[in-house]
């Protein structure tokens, strides 16, 4: 199972990733979870212990790595570079395991404009392909930025991607654009969840007003996440109503995905 989060900055992404891995790793399933924020937080949001993300380094931050892959420099405009460069042995390189998720950190490249290519994009694109024709059994990616990355060769192998929403006309407007570039590409296993959701009010507002995207579940409204930052522990753990709320989520994303919004 491959499953791409994305949303707005700050609608609670990393969260909802974090809280999936521990879940299917708690069912005894291979999870890999890969952070794709250019400030990457999932470590924290898994509760990894300091050893271990002091191993951790965003494989887009790795310019000796790079320049050696694709043979360019990173930042270096013209000139030639291998933009298929080998990536199948970062994935073991640079990912740590901790209570059965293994977590790798992507990174992310600032494109500078539609159709601009550096070193760094050739990487992340190949490996972000590579990543989706393991044979990992769940692979969940806490995406940057709404579809950066899938293309229409890749799109067939993400078995859904969930668009992280607060409950608001701004947060459900950036999932309606969303939507349309996932269309674009031919993606259409789109589903919707909310986050910081505080009554049964706001639920009914995003099924009302969502674009077109089935409602998969809603988070609550929950200071507990605060509190398990600060501490360096794991939300899954610290946060009972999110674990809860996680579970349910976890166990529809198993279920075929409803025929009638494939057909829209």
């Amino acid at each position: 199972m491959k499953i791409a989060v994305s949303g707005k900055g700050g609608v609670g992404k990393t969260t909802l990733t974090a809280l999936l891995a521990q879940y299917y790793a708690d069912q005894g399933r291979d999870v890999l979870a890969v952070d794709g924020d250019p400030s990457p937080c999932l470590a924290g949001a898994l509760g990894l212990p300091s050893e271990l993300r002091a191993k951790l380094s965003p494989i887009a931050e790795m310019d000796a790595l790079i320049e050696e892959r694709t043979g360019a420099k990173p930042g270096a405009s013209g000139g030639f570079f291998t933009i298929n460069p080998r990536v199948d042995d970062l994935p073991e390189r640079f990912s740590v395991s901790h209570r059965g998720v293994r977590m790798l950190e992507m990174g992310s490249v600032d494109l500078g404009g539609g159709g601009c290519i550096c070193p760094e994009s050739a990487m992340l694109k190949t490996l972000f392909t590579h990543l989706l024709f393991r044979d990992d059994e769940v692979l969940i990616i806490d995406m940057y930025a709404g579809v950066e990355h899938l293309g229409r060769a890749t799109v067939d192998f993400v078995d859904a991607m969930i668009v992280v929403v607060e409950p608001t006309q701004r947060s459900l407007g950036t999932a309606a654009q969303i939507k349309d570039l996932s269309k674009d590409i031919g993606l259409k296993k789109l589903w919707l969840v909310g986050n910081k959701v505080r009554t049964e009010e706001e639920v009914e507002f995003l099924k009302t007003n969502s674009p077109g995207i089935p409602l998969l579940g809603t988070l609550p409204m929950d200071l507990g996440v605060l509190d398990a930052d600060r501490l360096g522990e794991a939300v899954y753990d610290h946060v009972p109503s999110l674990k809860e709320s996680a579970q349910t989520i976890g166990e529809i994303l198993l279920e075929p995905y409803p025929e009638q919004f494939l057909e829209e």
